[in-house]
């Protein structure tokens, strides 16, 4: 519900993001809540978007719902901080350092929030981005974006950026000046016309220089190219879906998805979640009820609330959904940018498959906590703060090292960025078919990982992202 003036109220939508929020971490992602939407306590301050009224709703906010009440500084004064992320980042600092809250809590805007839960709208070229020591990739492109629409797909290196052609500066020398944040910052600012050219090496070796300008356009969760599709391995029908982000939008594909493997009676599937930094858990719901025609009924997830606010506690059930199937087997892709409401349905699945499931790639990146949004509508403003915790039906709901010590079977696999996403070539994708069929495979060394893409390259993240790059991990 919307917010009056300026006493807190739930936003629409809820999260469990896992992103490094606006309080610029590099190296978080994002997902999405479950549970209903609790009204907060009215409080009586003025609607006025000076900073020190903003950073009063945000202290507010948190000393009523923070999950992690102990775990906040009471000393910090708001005074001494310029911005309200700023003063959010300083108040939870001390679950930050027990890795509890990864720049998890932040402000953002409702407006732009509101645009991409609901559509996917998003303003850029359309690709993600992975980096190693000083070479950037295109391990992912979008359809209707601007990119795509000039051959930048996955494989293709990125040699140089400028604003023009003529001021191109090599990806080498603006990272040995200004690291890769001073890469990121060349990109530009994610509005609509911002121009840039590119030189590139395509996966044949040449090279060639291209320019394009952000445009507007709607991510789509599940590619019409590769998203979802049936694999034959060696005579048996294998379902691959491909979620790239738990957005309303998904949906109806993913319906459509699952339709189509009941209707060829598959039951061994391949969920792709590798870059999947999460999203909306309504979302990640209806996508265990998918795989769970047999658990109707059966506890898919719960969510744990501070103790003062324990009312709101609640538990998902699998729910019969007329497109589900009953999958023997299940692999899991996952990596470091693998986050949140991603790992919520990996997590709610395994009291279910045990040893007939398997998560592929690497270790996921760790987020068990979620968020509710509170709104200040004069300011934009949405305060998203981690509210809740989710634990599968055995409890499980502390993960914050990555889920690898908790999946019974995981299977380490690169990233073949030089291979098209859905083709069994790709090397994650052959090492899930392999878990599938009973083929061997090397385990995943459980502990903290990065975002790691392939080798050393990590999906880029700016300093301060944007929704969509909370949720979609090396977005530009």
């Amino acid at each position: 519900m919307k917010a009056s003036k300026f006493p807190l109220a739930l936003a629409a939508c809820a999260l469990l993001s896992a992103c490094g929020g606006g309080g610029g971490s590099s190296s978080g992602t994002s997902g999405g809540t479950i549970g209903g939407t609790p009204t907060p306590t009215p409080t009586s301050t003025t609607s006025a978007c000076s900073l020190s009224n903003r950073q009063q709703f945000a202290r507010e906010v948190i000393d009523e719902w923070y999950l992690f009440p102990d775990l906040v500084d009471t000393s910090v004064r708001a005074s001494n901080y310029d911005s309200v992320q700023d003063y959010i980042d300083a108040l939870v600092a001390p679950a930050r350092a027990q890795s509890k809250d990864r720049y998890f809590t932040y402000m953002t805007s409702i407006e732009e929030e509101n645009a991409y839960y609901n559509s996917g709208s998003t303003a850029g070229f359309g690709i993600r981005l992975g980096y190693g020591t000083d070479s950037v990739f295109v391990i992912e492109a979008f359809e209707d974006a601007p990119a795509l629409a000039v051959g930048m797909d996955r494989g293709v290196e990125i040699l140089a950026v400028g604003n023009t052609e003529g001021t191109l500066r090599n990806v080498s020398d603006i990272v040995a000046a200004e690291g890769w944040a001073g890469f990121s910052d060349a990109l530009g600012s994610s509005d609509v016309g911002v121009t840039r050219s590119f030189r590139l090496r395509d996966t044949d070796g040449t090279t060639r220089v291209v320019t394009i300008s952000k445009e507007d356009y709607a991510l789509d969760p599940v590619s019409d190219r590769y998203g979802a599709k049936v694999i034959n391995d060696n005579g048996i029908n294998v379902g691959y879906v491909n979620l790239r982000t738990f957005i309303d939008t998904a949906d109806p594909d993913l319906r459509a998805a699952f339709a189509d493997f009941r209707a060829q009676g598959i039951d061994k599937v391949i969920v792709d979640l590798r870059y999947n930094g999460g999203g909306l858990v309504r979302i990640a719901e209806l996508m265990g009820d998918l795989m769970g025609r047999d658990k109707v009924g059966q506890v898919f997830s719960r969510t744990t609330l501070r103790d003062s606010k324990s009312e709101y506690n609640e538990r998902y059930l699998f729910a019969s959904q007329p497109q589900s199937i009953t999958p023997m087997k299940i692999a899991f892709i996952g990596r470091g940018g693998t986050a949140s409401a991603s790992e919520l349905i990996i997590n709610s699945m395994i009291p279910y498959l045990g040893n007939d499931m398997a998560l592929v790639g690497t270790n996921t990146y760790g987020k068990p906590v979620g968020q509710y949004g509170f709104d200040n509508e004069d300011c934009d403003d949405r305060m998203r703060v981690v509210t809740f915790r989710t634990e599968n039906a055995d409890g499980n709901a502390d993960y914050f090292t990555g889920l690898a010590s908790s999946v019974p079977v995981t299977c380490r696999a690169d990233d073949d960025i030089f291979t098209q996403l859905g083709d069994p070539d790709e090397a994650s994708i052959a090492g899930a078919l392999d878990f599938l069929a009973g083929r061997s495979c090397t385990a995943i060394s459980g502990g903290q990982t990065t975002q790691s893409v392939s080798g050393q390259r990590r999906l880029l993240m700016p300093t301060r992202p944007s929704t969509a790059q909370r949720e979609v991990p090396g977005l530009f």
